[in-house]
């Protein structure tokens, strides 16, 4: 049987009402037709993300239908310019899935400036998964004016994906990292020391305004809406600026002005919707040397979390009920 009998991309007609309705169909994919500025991925890992599921189920409103899901990839450039094919690529984006054909199919059409090689150390496996939680770490610390090394940067739910990332990214800048999470442990990794403060036992604004003289943290990364508002308010030193994600529409919070004009405050706000294959694929090549040299790591992903393309739907709904792992399709 020819490699061209299991060439399939998912496909979703339209927005689902629940994951119990959505329809999520293997249809199959053949090799695609580009222009002189595209490349053709044979996608070998794509993670699922949170917000791959919402946006099949209407939840992200700039999703359009029908298309294949899939914000996340690994691959091998398989069309294209002569000095990309056959090099294995990695990659991300906040159109990709949402506005356009996404990853979770077997080819993947991207513009050239939206591939950069994988880089050397990790599998594909690890490769397709960094994606979403990386490009959103680092761009809420681009924004927010970078690190420097000394700065002292708090995590709110250090514990999630993203936090996972802006913890080992704030590590190896150089900062004091302060993990604020619900459990004693870190989760994941960090290539130098880091605090971590369990918020069910220890008040958390206190205890960081203990570790840091009373004077507060230069940058805090906020990834859990809402919770921590109050306590990512209240330990900022001042011109500290504070990242947000927000995953909840409608979070409204009470908002001190005076603090905030008193402490000359910043506010970042993230979106990755808003940014590109292209700038997303530049963020995660800025991540490179630190996945090169060990100082960052990929999520694992367990054997067990490889899903076949045809039963995605697994995967979708692990996700969707809040999947601690990293869900990883292999088309």
């Amino acid at each position: 049987m020819s490699s061209e009998s299991f060439s399939y991309a998912l496909h979703v007609a339209a927005k689902a009402s629940g994951i119990d309705t959505l329809q999520l169909d293997c249809q199959n994919q053949s090799m695609p037709t580009i222009s002189a500025d595209e490349v053709v991925v044979q996608v070998m890992a794509a993670a699922v993300n949170p917000s791959d599921v919402k946006a099949t189920l209407g939840i992200m409103p700039h999703a359009v239908f029908p298309r294949t899901p899939g914000r996340d990839f690994a691959g091998m450039v398989v069309a294209g310019p002569d000095a990309l094919k056959g090099l294995k690529v990695w990659g991300s984006g906040g159109d990709i899935g949402i506005t356009r054909n996404g990853s979770h199919a077997r080819y993947l059409v991207l513009p050239v400036g939206a591939v950069k090689e994988v880089p050397k150390g990790i599998s594909m496996e690890e490769a397709g998964a960094v994606g979403v939680p990386f490009v959103t770490a680092c761009e809420g610390f681009s924004r927010a004016g970078g690190i420097k090394a000394g700065q002292t940067v708090v995590v709110l739910g250090a514990n999630g994906k993203v936090g996972q990332a802006a913890v080992q990214i704030a590590a190896r800048a150089g900062a004091k990292v302060i993990a604020v999470q619900r459990q004693d442990e870190l989760e994941g990794f960090a290539c130098n020391d880091v605090e971590v403060i369990n918020s069910t036992h220890t008040e958390p604004a206190t205890r960081i305004m203990d570790l840091t003289g009373g004077k507060g943290a230069n940058l805090v990364f906020n990834t859990v809406d809402k919770v921590y508002w109050e306590v990512g308010h209240a330990v900022m030193a001042k011109g500290a600026t504070q990242i947000f994600i927000i995953a909840t529409k409608g979070q409204t919070v009470a908002f001190d002005l005076f603090k905030f004009y008193r402490g000359m405050h910043n506010f970042v706000g993230i979106d990755t919707l808003a940014l590109d294959c292209i700038r997303s694929c530049e963020l995660l090549d800025e991540l490179r040397p630190g996945f090169e040299d060990g100082t960052l790591k990929p999520f694992p992903v367990a054997a067990a979390d490889m899903i076949d393309l045809p039963n995605a739907m697994q995967a979708y709904k692990e996700v969707l009920s809040g999947a601690k792992n990293r869900m990883v399709l292999k088309p």
